[in-house]
């Protein structure tokens, strides 16, 4: 880069007074000679510095005739390069590039005429001067890009030295415990962290868990079951004593009760716990032990001792005996047939195209030819399929009828199951189960899931560790248990309490597939994250006004949830009780907190729930400025807006002040009844709905 500089081994002494007069060049034979140089010039060329020849008069381009006979022309470039001189190749040779930024003089000064009259010249066969880096002085440096130069060669430089240093460095001292075996990787806008192998075993060999300070590398596990008060004291003592520990709730995993009974007896009631493989006991000898701080000590016990085989497990992937274990439906035969051999197509029907489906008369037709029948028998067999909900009208208008314009499909071809979140793939085609049993079971599980993964007070859920967890996978496995199910037989005394269950579970399953509510759209949330139960789809919005509000529309809406031939109007409340909407989580801050419902009690429990939603923030009353201040889910539900006159689940005004007092604390009741008998003018207020999420 830039000029050359040559470096040329030392002469014999006698060599180093010669005198050299200017930068050699090949010789120009035609060339005149060089006029005189003055003497001060000619003092400058003697101490090494590049003598600028007159205006006018070319530069010598060979050394004196005289002095290149006396020393040789070899030995005078030498000396000219000892004294610090910069020599470039003559012309015919490739000449080196000034770096970047530095530009370009000639040694004489530029010809009026520029470059045309310099190639004319050489036409002509005069010598062109030779080029040469221009001075720091000269007007056409660009110093602030050679600086830059300077700054990045010197910067990869120390870089690249520092690199090296770095790998020939012994490590001093061993890497900090909290680093050991983590490599860290830094790519723009990425950082990449490895962890060992080794690392890891060292960990588990030489960490465990934190106890007041110490470490435990045992195992602390406890059986329990939903819904048990002594259970529940159990796991309020391991959270706040920080102390970690595996919880097996026999709801969750029924298949662990045979092994509680041969590790504590078959008379053993939950919780019981274990230090190991060693059996501790229930809730009394825990409280005993620590009183006595005996319970502490046994657990430091644990620090030196790994946890062995034989200890309770932890619960791991699989299928309950309840869920796993049912057998297959009778018709599952005869429909595995007919999937291969109906001919399912696309058809165009009442100006809608319909997809995937095919005829009464070519259901009934292969049913003959399969089992040899009668039609009679084969439509017999036709609305068996459709009661178990193997099959369905496109339209649902009907159970099935024989004839070519009578158009249905199966289950798992309708256009609508990607939104069927309790849907994978294909139909259950084992024998359906009750319902009632499966939302017992569904209630039992998702009340050890908020047990487990939710705050004592059921207002915030850690909703990333549920979906992680072994007993949602199984609440997952279990709700596809729905999708035949025969709701018709669902005893009314049961529906309410099933559907809030529902909706629930509904909501915190939504939470995790797609994602919070927005504030703006909503409808991925409660309209599109949809089950299908007993044949037909439900969302979190058909749930809430279809079913629970007795088919009345949603707010901002003039359609109903179900229209009048829709099957799911028999499973609908037959009135609207307001209480539902406390009743109901939509995993908000602003809504009710999560709670499961009991057949037998599921009135009680609606008011309980009711008080603590006005107790936390539900209502306020200013008595000041005599304004109530109500929750938002009021005036949605309560209150006509504009001429879309819907039914009112609360009434007017004053009725809603009049209907709050039943759920009131006697604070605000006693505020409310001052208000209310004074004569006076009452404001309401409705605040505004926080829909960010209940983590």
């Amino acid at each position: 880069m830039g000029e050359e500089t040559l470096v040329a081994m030392p002469l014999a002494p006698h060599h180093h007074h010669a005198r050299l007069d200017a930068l050699p060049h090949h010789v120009a034979p035609a060339a005149p000679p060089p006029e005189p140089i003055p003497a001060d010039k000619e003092e400058e060329r003697d101490r090494g510095v590049v003598v600028e020849p007159p205006v006018g008069v070319p530069r010598p381009e060979t050394p004196p005739p005289a002095l290149a006979a006396e020393v040789g022309e070899d030995v005078y470039y030498a000396r000219r390069m000892l004294q610090g001189a910069v020599l470039r190749p003559p012309p015919h040779l490739p000449q080196p590039e000034a770096p970047p930024g530095l530009a370009r003089g000639l040694s004489a000064p530029a010809h009026p005429q520029g470059y045309a009259e310099e190639e004319a010249e050489e036409a002509g066969g005069k010598q062109r001067p030779v080029d040469r880096s221009a001075s720091a002085n000269s007007a056409v440096v660009d110093v602030a890009s050679i600086g830059r130069f300077l700054r990045d060669r010197r910067d990869v430089l120390s870089s690249a030295i520092t690199r090296r240093i770095s790998s020939l460095k012994e490590p001093s001292a061993p890497a900090a415990a909290d680093t050991y075996g983590v490599h860290e990787i830094h790519l723009p806008n990425v950082k990449v962290t490895v962890r060992l192998k080794d690392a890891i075993a060292a960990d588990d060999d030489d960490a465990g868990y934190s106890f007041s300070g110490g470490h435990i590398k045992g195992r602390v596990s406890f059986f329990s079951r939903s819904g048990c008060r002594d259970c529940a004291a159990v796991r309020a003592f391991f959270r706040q004593s920080g102390l970690p520990y595996v919880e097996i709730n026999l709801d969750v995993f029924p298949e662990r009760e045979a092994e509680l009974a041969s590790r504590a007896g078959g008379a053993a009631r939950v919780p019981q716990i274990f230090l190991n493989e060693k059996l501790l006991g229930g809730l009394v000898v825990l409280n005993s032990l620590r009183n006595s701080g005996e319970f502490e000590r046994r657990v430091r016990d644990l620090a030196g001792r790994r946890c062995p085989d034989s200890a309770p497990r932890v619960p791991v992937y699989g299928f309950d005996d309840e869920a796993g274990g049912g057998k297959e439906d009778a018709m599952v035969g005869i429909v595995r047939v007919l999937r291969h051999r109906l001919p399912i197509q696309d058809r165009f029907v009442r100006v809608k195209l319909v997809k995937n489906c095919f005829s009464g008369a070519d259901m009934v037709d292969a049913i003959v030819n399969h089992l040899e029948c009668g039609r009679s028998k084969a439509v017999e067999i036709g609305k068996e399929l459709a009661r178990k909900h193997f099959i369905h009208h496109v339209f649902r208008e009907n159970d099935f009828e024989d004839g070519s314009q009578n158009l249905y499909r199966f289950l798992e071809h309708d256009p609508a199951v990607p939104k069927y979140y309790n849907f994978r793939g294909s139909t259950n085609d084992g024998e359906p189960k009750p319902a009632a049993a499966v939302g017992h079971r569904m209630t039992k599980i998702m009340l050890a899931i908020l047990e487990a993964y939710a705050s004592d007070d059921h207002r915030h859920l850690d909703y990333s560790r549920i979906a992680a967890s072994e007993e949602f996978r199984r609440y997952a496995n279990l709700v596809q248990e729905l999708q035949r199910a025969d709701m018709t037989a669902l005893p009314a005394e049961e529906r309410l309490p099933f559907f809030l269950n529902l909706h629930n579970a509904m909501a915190i399953h939504a939470v995790i597939r797609v994602g919070q509510p927005g504030a703006v759209d909503r409808r991925p949330f409660f309209s599109d994250f949809q089950y299908i139960v007993g044949g037909h789809p439900y969302s979190l919005a058909a749930i809430r006004n279809g079913i629970l509000r007795a088919n009345r529309r949603q707010p901002y809406t003039l359609a109903k949830p179900f229209g009048s031939n829709d099957r799911r109007l028999e499973l609908a409340q037959r009135r609207a009780n307001p209480l539902v909407h406390f009743a109901l989580c939509d995993a908000t801050r602003s809504s009710p907190i999560v709670r499961l419902y009991t057949t037998q009690g599921v009135e009680p429990e609606l008011r309980h729930a009711a008080r603590e939603f006005f107790l936390h923030g539900g209502v306020e009353i200013d008595l000041e400025s005599r304004t109530v201040h109500l929750t938002r889910i009021i005036k949605w539900y309560g209150v006509p807006i504009s001429l879309v006159r819907y039914s009112a689940d609360f009434g007017q005004d004053r009725d809603i002040l009049r209907w709050l007092l039943n759920y009131l604390d006697p604070t605000k009741a006693g505020l409310l009844t001052h208000l209310l008998n004074d004569g006076g003018p009452i404001s309401i207020s409705y605040t505004n709905y926080d829909w960010s999420l209940n983590v």
